[in-house]
């Protein structure tokens, strides 16, 4: 299974997250396998979102078994495609709310990470920003058949600007946004970069005063840690106005919510969640769709998961005849099933081109070799239930390396001997670990 001319930035970013196990950011599509149903829903759920619906779903899967990797193929699939993609890891310091701006730290991740075609590592913003106003340029010059040496053209221009955002005036918070956005352009008409940089710096949330903002731009709002998903929706808006297809957010490590000691703090993030699974649910967002990875614990606690709180839990426990196997692909909650041990070995036989790839050799190792490497993790006591990609693929990397620094080991010897032991899932030392492990 030759893998084809991969560039050596990409193969340099797969081996690296692979053995110090992260979940790659690029180069997914060379490593993709199994995952045939929940891939097929996400991409129906992208089509939904284009013809302007919404999307709310929770992906759930033990540690390691797949969730990161899934939002990542999500993530690709969704700006190759026109979307605008958010994401953000959940942590101590980025929840959905908090005392202590948590909330409002999200929001700024999110808007760091923002991602589109053109600029698909973060940062797309001001891109964004100048698509529309040239859009609006573009559309005067079209409509009236002047140029820009024209002495109404930008008069013309802001009466045309002044249309395409008056419609999120009946949104909430929208008469400010709409405000900063005609900052923003009044900034590209006189040239003053001063106010541009204002303008970005409130629609990322870094406005650490009311005051400040009004002294900057006029406005008398700020983003934060209360009102922080309105400005999600506003932008959702936007973004469709402009042209592109929709806008995914994506989150990543809801443990952390579950993780909250304090019921009343937790409580209130679930209370949050409810609110965005509401306005999805009941149609009340358009063109946005919302991706939360979490853990069955932090679903099914029912004394600190989102089962622990009725409302959500009413909302999102499966369907009674969901059983046995049957499994119902539309239900809010998407469960990652483990990889068979024919899509394991597909995957491993991947992971070795890869690596042969990237260092220009070719290895000794034998379809023999990663049969019995497959026998010897799957035949532990338990591994054929707790065993995941991301433990499989980080140990079999491991060997990889060893054997290709060290000529005199051979592959027998290395899984029959002390040198080398798969990884128990058990031998992780706690949940703790879970932002810093690789996802497949």
């Amino acid at each position: 299974m030759a893998v084809k001319a991969i560039p050596k930035r990409i193969t340099t970013a797969l081996v690296n997250s692979l053995g110090a196990g992260v979940t790659p950011r690029i180069g997914l599509e060379y490593m993709a396998v199994g995952r045939k149903d929940e891939i097929e829903t996400l991409l129906n759920d992208l089509s939904n979102i284009g013809e302007s619906g919404s999307v709310f779903r929770i992906i759930v899967g033990r540690y390691g078994s797949g969730k990161s990797f899934l939002l990542q193929i999500i993530r690709n699939y969704a700006t190759d495609r026109g979307y605008v993609v958010a994401d953000a890891d959940l942590s101590p310091e980025r929840k959905l709310c908090g005392t202590k701006g948590q909330g409002l730290a999200t929001y700024r991740e999110l808007m760091k990470n923002l991602s589109t075609k053109v600029r698909p590592d973060g940062g797309a913003l001001p891109s964004i920003l100048e698509k529309w106003t040239a859009q609006a340029q573009m559309a005067v010059i079209k409509e009236n058949g002047i140029n820009e040496s024209d002495s109404n053209f930008f008069s013309l221009v802001g009466i045309k600007i002044a249309e395409i955002i008056s419609s999120m005036d009946s949104m909430v918070h929208g008469f400010d946004f709409a405000k900063v956005m005609s900052a923003y352009w009044e900034g590209c008409r006189t040239g003053d970069q001063s106010k541009k940089s204002a303008a970005l710096k409130w629609f990322r949330g870094e406005y650490s005063t009311k005051t400040e903002a009004y002294a900057e731009l006029g406005v008398r709002v700020i983003v934060d840690d209360e009102s922080w998903y309105d400005y999600i929706k506003l932008m959702s808006a936007f973004v469709k106005s402009v042209g592109y297809t929709g806008f995914l957010v994506l989150l990543d490590e809801g443990v952390n919510l579950y993780k909250i000691p304090n019921t009343i703090a937790r409580n209130n993030n679930y209370e949050k969640l409810l609110s965005m699974f509401n306005d999805a649910m009941q149609g009340r967002t358009a063109g946005l769709g919302i991706y939360l990875c979490g853990t069955p614990q932090f679903v099914e606690d029912n004394r600190r998961g989102l089962f622990s709180y009725e409302a959500l839990k009413s909302r999102l426990v499966s369907t009674r005849y969901a059983k046995d196997g049957i499994r119902d692909m539309q239900s809010p909650l998407i469960y990652l099933d483990r990889l068979t041990n024919e899509e394991l070995y597909v995957l491993l036989l991947k992971v070795k081109d890869i690596h042969e790839q990237h260092f220009n050799y070719k290895s000794n190792i034998t379809s023999e070799n990663m049969i019995d490497f497959m026998r010897a993790a799957t035949g532990r006591l338990g591994a054929d239930e707790l065993l995941t990609p991301r433990e499989i693929v980080r140990d079999f990397i491991g060997i990889m390396n060893i054997l290709h620094q060290n000529a005199e080991f051979t592959f027998d010897g290395l899984l029959s001997g002390d040198l080398f032991k798969t990884t128990h899932p058990a031998d992780l030392e706690d949940d703790d670990d879970e932002a810093a492990v690789f996802e497949l």
